[in-house]
């Protein structure tokens, strides 16, 4: 039953790992494909895969201009650049030595870049788990304290209870005694008795 999640989740958290390696690998693949369909020394190719990679990082550059920057809009025109020059590269090029060699530079770079992002984003989700731990443990806390509160007013009032009917008890019992007298305790400071209960029992 629990098999096919522990397999899901297991591709979902090894997925974003291999997603720069299978992107590099995807241009590089494309990119000889192309060669292989006339791009190999076509110059108006290559200069078209320059103009696009140049207009990608201009955009990257001027998303990451200035305090409201946005890193993820620069991150992908970048991204994006790099990917155009490769294809180029991998297009124009007779060989596959220089194509390949690039590959391996272009994933490494994302690696270098995406391992940031994640830190960061295991940082967050190491400081959720804590803080969502944390207050369960609280209102566990919380919970085991009202239960314990409710327990002792319960016990407080059997006892109160048992206690009233302990004492109805014995003052019946004393009041059926021949030799009781209400009298002595209402000397005595006692609260007085009803007459009616002792001059049925005499």
């Amino acid at each position: 039953m629990n098999e096919p999640n522990t397999a899901r989740h297991w591709l979902a958290a090894a997925l974003p790992k291999a997603a720069p390696a299978i992107a590099t690998t995807t241009v590089l693949i494309l990119g000889r494909i192309w060669n292989a369909n006339g791009a190999e020394h076509s110059t108006g190719n290559a200069a078209l895969m320059v103009v696009l990679s140049a207009g990608a990082a201009t955009a990257g550059a001027f998303a990451s201009a200035g305090r409201n920057g946005d890193g993820v809009l620069a991150g992908t025109a970048f991204a994006a650049s790099g990917g155009l020059a490769l294809a180029g590269v991998a297009g124009y090029a007779d060989g596959l030595s220089l194509p390949l060699l690039l590959c391996a530079i272009a994933t490494a770079i994302t690696y270098g870049l995406a391992a940031r992002y994640w830190r960061t984003d295991r940082r967050a989700t190491v400081a959720h788990e804590r803080h969502t731990s944390e207050r369960r443990e609280e209102h566990a806390h919380i919970e085991r304290v009202e239960a314990l509160r409710a327990g002792a007013q319960i016990e407080v009032a059997r006892s109160g209870a048992l206690y009233a009917e302990q004492l109805a008890t014995a003052l019946i019992t004393r009041a059926a005694l021949p030799a009781f007298d209400p009298q002595a305790l209402t000397r005595a400071g006692l609260p007085e008795l009803p007459a009616t209960n002792t001059t049925k029992e005499h």
